[in-house]
């Protein structure tokens, strides 16, 4: 998973690159169209093409559809909120994700695992300071909503990896999610420049990369252990603004990453701790 949001991070750079010249909605279609010829590659590689129509299709169909309504709820905030209430409503979705999996996947969350995913929100307000005002407007519901279909959406995969495998979950993933953006975007579409095309070339790369292991995390982890460790997007948000835009973080974003860092470490050794008393 931190690999995951390390690449998804460096993805997010490149389409914040890309929105400068093209609509949200284009940039999502070319996050999935360009990644597709890796994926197939990677799949020709692994033989991984056998069986790829022999899926659950009920609930890949799910999260397409999830993942559409996901993106389109998430542009419309986008109208009317900033980028960084935006993400301060939706990094709710890890905690959505650990309710889910208790009433879902009958996954076990003690008391001080809850406390330490309390604890690790509470950092993210701290270093993001929402006002709260927007939680209850149209558009912080509809992040609200977004951050709900993403947490369905993950543990949608969680179930299809016990019967389906990685490669046909990201296959399918990006496939319909591509497809279903393709007629939001085409009214709006502006044609590719020729300068852009190594940007299109790093987000393909490194879409693929974090979406083959947000899958390989997911299904090999716990999902209540497994979806904390997104909050360490903010540790490489903080990196890439002062590596490419010269912004440091403020005393209240270096207390905030603290609190995060420091409920994550507890989850991990929480986790470490029952595998070893299962299993010593």
């Amino acid at each position: 998973m931190v690999a995951a949001v390390a690449m998804f991070a460096c993805m997010d750079t490149t389409m914040k690159l890309l929105a400068e010249h093209y609509p949200a909605m284009q940039v999502t279609v070319l996050r999935c169209v360009t990644s597709m010829p890796i994926v197939c590659a990677f799949m020709a590689y692994r033989g991984s093409f056998r069986g790829i129509f022999r899926v659950r299709w009920p609930l890949h169909l799910l999260r397409g559809v999830i993942g559409i309504g996901m993106l389109s709820m998430f542009a419309y905030a986008l109208k009317s909120l900033p980028l960084a209430e935006t993400y301060s409503i939706f990094f709710i979705a890890p905690a959505l994700i650990t309710a889910l999996s208790v009433f879902i996947l009958k996954e076990r969350v003690d008391a001080t695992q809850w406390g330490a995913i309390v604890v690790g929100l509470v950092g993210v307000l701290v270093v993001l300071r929402p006002e709260g005002t927007n939680f209850i407007s149209v558009a912080g519901l509809a992040v609200l909503a977004s951050a709900a279909c993403y947490a369905v959406s993950a543990i949608a995969s969680r179930i299809l990896a016990r019967t389906d495998a990685p490669e046909h979950i990201m296959f399918w993933v990006l496939a319909l999610m591509g497809i279903g953006a393709l007629p939001l975007a085409w009214p709006n579409w502006v044609p590719i420049q020729a300068a852009h095309w190594p940007i299109l070339v790093a987000l393909a790369v490194t879409g693929f990369l974090g979406q083959l292991a947000l899958t390989k995390a997911f299904s090999i982890g716990k999902a209540s252990i497994v979806a904390p460790f997104e909050y360490t997007a903010l540790a490489w948000g903080v990196a890439i603004d002062w590596a490419l835009w010269d912004t440091l973080p403020d005393s209240y974003t270096l207390l905030g990453a603290a609190i995060i860092i420091g409920s994550g470490i507890y989850l991990v050794r929480r986790e470490a701790v029952h595998a070893e008393a299962e299993h010593p």
